[in-house]
C-alpha cells in the first residue's frame, strides 16, 4: 500500500511541475508562503544576475497565520536582504491571500512604481508551478513568465512545516484548481492526463481531501 501511494503521489507531483528553462528576465516574481526555501532560492537567483529586481507577494494565509511576525512577502524579503539582495531591489506586496491577488496586486505595485517589466521569473513551491503559470497567462495575458522552484524532490520536500500527509493534500487541492478554475476564468485550460486524473482519484478515495473545493 506504501509503495503505491508513493507512486500516485509522484505522479500528481510530476505533472505539477514545468521544469521550464531558465533565462535572463526583466523581474523575478515571488509568491509567498510558509516555504522559505523559495524565499532562499529567489535570492540566489537575484545574486545569480537574472533579474534587475525581485517582487515578494503575500500576506497572512490559512497556512502561516501566527508563522511569521509580519506578513508571508514581509518575512521573505527579509531573508533575501540578509542573504544580500539589495534592499533597494525589492518591493514587497503584503496583501494579498490568494494566487489571483499575488497578480492583480503586483500589478497595481508595479505600476504605481512606474515599472513595466515585460518577462517575469514567477518563483513558486514545486507543486505550484503548473497552476501559477496557468493564472498569471489569464491575469496578466500580454507578458510573458518562466515559472521555476527550488530543486527539491518530491520526497525531500517535507520538513517540520508540511507533512508528508499534508503535502499530498495540497497537491490534490491544486489539481482540483486547475482542473475546474478555468471555467471561471481564474486560469488558462492545462491538459490533465488521464493516468494523473486516475491517480488524483485513487489519492480522494484514500481519504486525501482534506484540501479539496467545498463543491468538488
Amino acid at each position: 500500500m506504501a509503495k503505491q501511494l508513493h507512486a500516485l503521489a509522484q505522479k500528481v507531483w510530476d505533472y505539477h511541475k514545468l521544469d521550464h528553462t531558465l533565462i535572463k528576465s526583466d523581474c523575478i516574481f515571488v509568491l509567498c508562503s510558509n516555504d522559505v526555501r523559495v524565499a532562499e532560492y529567489a535570492a540566489q537567483l537575484y545574486l545569480d544576475g537574472y533579474a534587475p529586481f525581485i517582487v515578494f507577494s503575500g500576506g497572512v494565509g490559512e497556512l502561516t497565520l501566527g508563522m511569521f511576525k509580519g506578513s508571508e512577502a514581509e518575512h521573505f524579503a527579509q531573508i533575501a536582504a540578509d542573504l544580500g539582495v539589495p534592499e533597494s531591489k525589492i518591493l514587497v506586496e503584503p496583501q494579498s491571500t490568494n494566487t489571483g491577488e499575488n497578480i492583480q496586486f503586483t500589478q497595481a505595485l508595479l505600476e504605481n512604481e512606474r515599472l513595466d517589466p515585460q518577462h517575469f521569473i514567477l518563483v513558486q513551491k514545486p507543486f505550484m508551478e503548473r497552476r501559477t503559470y496557468a493564472t498569471f497567462m489569464r491575469q496578466w495575458p500580454n507578458k510573458q513568465c518562466i515559472v521555476t522552484s527550488p530543486a527539491i524532490s518530491f520526497d525531500e520536500y517535507p520538513n517540520d512545516v508540511i507533512s508528508y500527509s499534508d503535502l499530498i493534500n495540497v497537491m490534490l487541492g491544486d489539481l482540483q484548481r486547475i482542473r475546474v478554475y478555468p471555467d471561471f476564468e481564474y486560469a488558462i485550460e492545462q491538459s490533465i492526463p488521464d493516468d494523473v486524473w486516475l491517480a488524483f482519484q485513487s489519492l480522494v478515495d484514500i481519504g486525501f481531501t482534506e484540501h479539496l473545493l467545498s463543491d468538488g
